[in-house]
């Protein structure tokens, strides 16, 4: 089946071409089976590809499908690396991706035929973009699928284009991961221009004799490329701004899929950051600050899907953590479980905003867990587990993280501490103002609130399934020796991280078993502050806040700081060098050119007249000019 391993990005590939092509033809079952089933298919492809890399003789292997670039010193092979690594997240996007085009099918039945089509043509193509990134077998390879998720990024934002208010958001997500791509770009030409190659096993194998200055700049343009992809400071004011998009794209593009690229770049690339110890500092203080920044923004948000967004960033956050510090194994841990219980919340918060008529205030909500049974459980499913509590799948995931944190620096432990805090503090204040207390929404919306049908709530059901076990693929050799599979199964790909020796080596099992209890009751303790708090109906009226809280209602004025800081510098730079570069300078020198054309044109053009003694007299003078030159001229 290997060998066949084209055919996973080429179904989603080929639902893009049919369901784009065919938009005004095809009718709306016709879309939804070519939409749904091409990455069904690519699914059990996938899933087929992880039972063949399950024996442990398992070796990595490359399929090469064409020569991309060949100019005799640097070839550039478009090839497909299967190893243990992509087949994860090859079962993670196809996955999770097919039960949101599933999703897909019922909550946007209110567009048009044709923009029915248009969207599940962008949602396949993204899919095709990012199994080429995860599936590339060096960074160019990769580096294509990297653009292609950000432009898919861009049409799947932007899907509403007639409201100028997402096209705006579109844009901004577009500039910003450019800002990041350019790093990225550099890296490879760096990595060309140090190795003669851009190919993985090229790259990994020359390293360790390249020169620490050399690895350190070329990790650091690596994770510039990561923070704007993966939405860390300073590039993560996009994400949030990208809920302007449908809410199935969020679930897909901003929780399980897009955003985890960067992630996924630097485990596949962890022999360089191994060797690079500067650059996996400023990693971890990034994400951590990244994580603490962004829950503290989620603490004052009333829009559903900007509290969620904003978790979205501060969960990457934690990923970032863990891969500075090393535990790389604990990252890709927190990827999978992060997919499973964000894309059932995006998707939850979506079936309520179908049911409220598109409110997305949960000011204007609260009550719905009699009217939509289905949500409201598969929702505190989630909820629990983004939490971090046993025996949910986000408690097993976080705990290794914030393990491994406290044995690189117990400041690293404290703040990670702190952000899991927020965390249950923030989705159990959108879990009781949503769905517990009294309904305070109108009473037209009140009439209308129902459960959502069947193809929305059979992806909330299987995403909770995985959401509560997906976990116990990974429980803590301190719970269970031997039972973190998913560390056996990663340790042959990121080589020096099984799971034990930088996870657990430095601490007891006694220090894990308190930390592991001491976090859960704070958590226990915030959950039923949260819930006690925000159940009893909080009024809908709007009180003008004060100091921090408005600081935080404001998000930490972040986009006015960048708006005073970039923004208006450079147009103010752009409107100087439109007044006088290009007005005096360029235009002025245009113009001129095509003035002296003109002139020279009608001095040549009375050399014309029509009389033959003016043509007679040219004729004899050019001749006396012409002996003049040869009896004079010497060269």
């Amino acid at each position: 089946m290997i060998r066949f391993i084209y055919l996973v990005p080429l179904l989603p590939l080929l639902g893009f071409l049919l369901n784009g092509l065919g938009r005004k033809a095809f009718s709306r079952k016709a879309v939804s089976v070519i939409g749904v089933g091409t990455v069904l298919l690519a699914f059990g492809i996938s899933l087929s590809l992880f039972f063949e890399t399950l024996p442990e003789g398992f070796l990595p292997q490359t399929v090469k499908l064409a020569d991309f670039i060949d100019t005799g010193r640097v070839k550039i092979p478009f090839s497909l690396l299967v190893d243990r690594l992509s087949v994860l997240f090859l079962l993670i996007i196809t996955s999770v991706g097919s039960l949101i085009h599933l999703y897909s099918t019922a909550y946007m039945q209110e567009e048009a035929t044709s923009d029915y089509a248009r969207y599940f043509s962008y949602l396949n193509l993204f899919v095709f973009s990012m199994l080429v990134l995860v599936l590339g077998a060096g960074f160019v390879t990769m580096f294509i699928g990297w653009e292609g998720v950000g432009l898919c990024s861009y049409l799947l934002i932007g899907f509403w284009f007639r409201n100028p208010a997402y096209n705006d958001a579109a844009k901004k997500a577009f500039v910003m991961n450019r800002i990041g791509d350019l790093g990225f770009l550099l890296a490879v030409f760096w990595m060309l221009a140090r190795f003669g190659t851009a190919e993985f096993s090229g790259v990994f194998e020359q390293a360790p004799e390249a020169t620490a200055a050399v690895l350190t700049g070329i990790t650091l343009l690596l994770f510039v490329g990561a923070t704007g992809k993966s939405a860390q400071i300073p590039l993560f004011t996009w994400l949030p701004d990208a809920m302007a998009g449908p809410t199935p794209v969020s679930a897909l593009i901003h929780a399980a899929t897009m955003v985890t690229a960067g992630i996924y770049m630097i485990a596949r690339s962890h022999v360089l950051f191994n060797l690079a110890p500067i650059t996996q500092t400023v990693i971890a203080v990034t994400g951590l600050a990244t994580a603490l920044l962004a829950a503290s923004i989620a603490l004052r948000q009333h829009d559903i899907k900007k509290v969620l967004a904003y978790s979205t960033v501060s969960q990457l956050g934690y990923m970032f953590l863990g891969l500075g510090v090393g535990a790389y194994t604990g990252a890709v841990f927190h990827v999978m479980t992060h997919a499973f219980f964000k894309a059932l919340l995006f998707l939850g918060a979506g079936s309520v905003i179908h049911a409220m008529h598109h409110e997305q205030d949960i000011r204007r909500m609260g009550g719905l867990a009699a009217r939509m049974p289905v949500t409201h459980l598969t929702f505190l499913l989630a909820c629990l587990a983004i939490s971090g509590l046993p025996p949910f799948s986000g408690f097993f995931s976080k705990d290794e993280i914030l393990m491994a944190a406290l044995a690189k620096h117990p400041a690293y432990y404290l703040f990670g501490l702190a952000g899991a805090l927020m965390t249950a503090f923030y989705m159990f204040r959108l879990y009781a103002m949503t769905f517990r207390g009294a309904f305070r929404g109108s009473a037209e919306q009140a009439a209308h609130v129902h459960e959502s049908p069947m193809a929305m709530t059979l992806p909330l059901m299987v995403l909770a399934v995985f959401s509560v076990a997906g976990g116990w693929l990974g429980i803590p050799e301190v719970i269970w020796p031997g039972a973190h599979r998913l560390a056996a199964y990663l340790a042959p790909v990121l080589a020096g991280d099984d799971g034990e020796a930088l996870n657990v080596a430095h601490l007891s099992h006694a220090t894990e078993w308190a930390l592991m209890g001491g976090s859960t009751l704070a958590i226990l303790a915030v959950v039923a502050f949260a819930w006690r708090r925000f159940s009893q109906s909080p009024s809908t009226e709007e009180k003008p806040s004060t100091g921090l809280a408005a600081l935080l209602d404001n998000k930490w004025l972040l986009d006015e700081c960048y708006a005073w800081l970039v923004v208006r510098p450079l147009q103010a730079i752009s409107r100087y060098l439109s007044d006088i570069l290009e007005r005096n300078i360029i235009d002025g020198l245009v113009n001129g050119i095509g003035r002296g054309v003109q002139y020279i044109s009608r001095q040549l053009r009375l050399l014309q007249s029509g009389q033959v003694g003016s043509y007679l007299f040219i004729m004899v003078f050019c001749m006396v000019l012409f002996f003049i030159v040869q009896m004079f001229w010497k060269p």
